[in-house]
């Protein structure tokens, strides 16, 4: 155990985030997401017994969110819903990201299914946890932590 870091941040997410520049993503993904087949290529990090509000809050206590692009949180939209629906799993994630200051609701964009899946093949990890609610899939991209420019 470290101080200040959230306890479930395995030793091999700290490593993953550490790892990933500005602009990468990574996505924290509910039990049923397809991610050993599209994982082929990168880290598959499990977080049993958690689910995703719980991971995203651990995750976004270190990663800082790209603030360069207008949209830098993405999630997985809901098939056979009209636009802008969002199930009560993915309105409770969006709505702790403003009240923690990470984002606010015009910086996630809803992805279709398919599109999401093309997305995540580009990501550089990806968390499974044990989240039971389908459409429970976000991605996450990671901005700097700076210094002021000097001028």
């Amino acid at each position: 155990m470290l101080k200040g870091i959230d306890p479930l941040l395995t030793p091999d997410l700290l490593k993953v985030l550490a790892e990933m520049g500005h602009g990468d993503e990574i996505v924290i993904a509910d039990a049923n997401f397809t991610a050993a087949s599209l994982a082929a290529d990168k880290p598959l990090l499990h977080l049993a017994g958690a689910g995703v509000a719980r991971a995203v809050e651990a995750v976004l206590s270190l990663l800082p969110i790209d603030q360069d692009v207008a949209q830098p949180i993405a999630y997985m939209q809901v098939s056979h819903q009209p636009e802008g629906w969002r199930s009560a799993l993915q309105r409770h994630v969006i709505q702790s990201m403003a009240e923690q200051g990470h984002a606010q609701e015009n910086q996630v964009a809803a992805v279709e299914r398919f599109a999401f899946y093309d997305r995540v093949k580009q990501a550089y990890a990806i968390v499974l946890t044990s989240e039971l609610q389908p459409y429970g899939n976000f991605i996450l991209k990671k901005g700097v932590i700076c210094e002021p420019l000097a001028g």
